[in-house]
């Protein structure tokens, strides 16, 4: 059979995926289509097919790092994929449940004789928006973070960010990943990269005043497993910009360069670091 040969933008039309999901999945090793001599990537017959079972083993609630052991034939526990099978299955469930609350509150109100206006209509359905995306959160939270984690995160961070306008500083997210994405691919190296990596950590000012070594690491755990849930609940930026930010933020780090306010702790184990670097020199 001939062999396809397609461009990424063709694959897009074909898979209905994205370019940056394809480009994400590629960065994790679970594509690996070939390079034209210019760098386009180009896509076979055994590429799609992969592509397809990537995005079928996805529907049923796997991790991209289950994904990977499947599609290379690696053991992989039974038990535990059809868990997951089950966990997203009961959080469409629970989605599903939430959107119709909402509607059946606001037909009580119209069956009460309450006449709504557009702007009341939209606000009711807002704040059922709200409500359902911190139950998609809170899915998120008890995933990775015991009872007793998320305790200590209330207790650290809770009270000192209560007055935080947290709308406002969603959008400020989404505004600077959209010129991130905007601008990839970008050279790590790059000041524009750097300029990047110091508005981001200006962003995260709020959260690295009051959040612990623990915490921290914590977070980045949690981001680092993002393919698993980016999907489900809205973060402000993507998984691609995620990684972005990660490899020039270190790339500026290993080259002595300041990269925006951070913890006093961190910087402490940065210029450690760049110590002990200096004497093995």
């Amino acid at each position: 059979m001939k062999q396809a040969s397609l461009r990424i933008d063709q694959v897009v039309k074909q898979t209905g995926l994205t370019s940056r999901a394809l480009r994400f999945y590629e960065a994790r090793g679970l594509l690996a289509p070939l390079r034209t001599a210019s760098g386009r990537r180009i896509y076979e017959t055994h590429d799609l097919e992969r592509i397809h079972q990537i995005v079928t083993l996805k529907k049923a609630g796997l991790s991209l790092s289950q994904i990977g052991h499947v599609l290379d034939n690696k053991p992989l526990d039974l038990g535990q994929l059809l868990n997951a099978q089950l966990a997203h299955l009961s959080a469409q469930a629970s989605e599903i449940e939430s959107a119709k609350s909402n509607l059946k509150t606001i037909l009580s109100r119209i069956d009460n004789g309450e006449l709504l206006d557009a702007a009341t209509l939209c606000s009711l359905i807002k704040d059922g928006d709200r409500t359902m995306m911190e139950e998609k959160w809170m899915q998120v939270i008890n995933r990775y973070y015991t009872p007793e984690e998320q305790a200590e995160w209330n207790a650290q961070v809770g009270d000192k960010m209560e007055m935080f306008d947290q709308e406002d500083y969603n959008a400020k997210w989404k505004a600077l990943s959209s010129r991130i994405e905007a601008a990839l691919p970008l050279d790590p190296a790059s000041d524009k990269a750097l300029a990047f990596v110091r508005e981001w950590f200006t962003l995260l000012e709020p959260f690295s005043k009051v959040a612990t070594p623990q915490m921290w690491e914590q977070s980045r755990e949690l981001y680092d497993k993002m393919p698993e849930w980016e999907n489900d609940v809205d973060t402000g930026f993507s998984s691609v910009v995620w990684l972005f930010i990660n490899e020039s933020a270190q790339t500026a780090v290993a080259a002595g360069k300041d990269i925006g306010p951070i913890p006093d702790w961190m910087r402490e184990q940065m210029n450690g670091r760049t110590n002990i670097e200096a004497k093995d020199q």
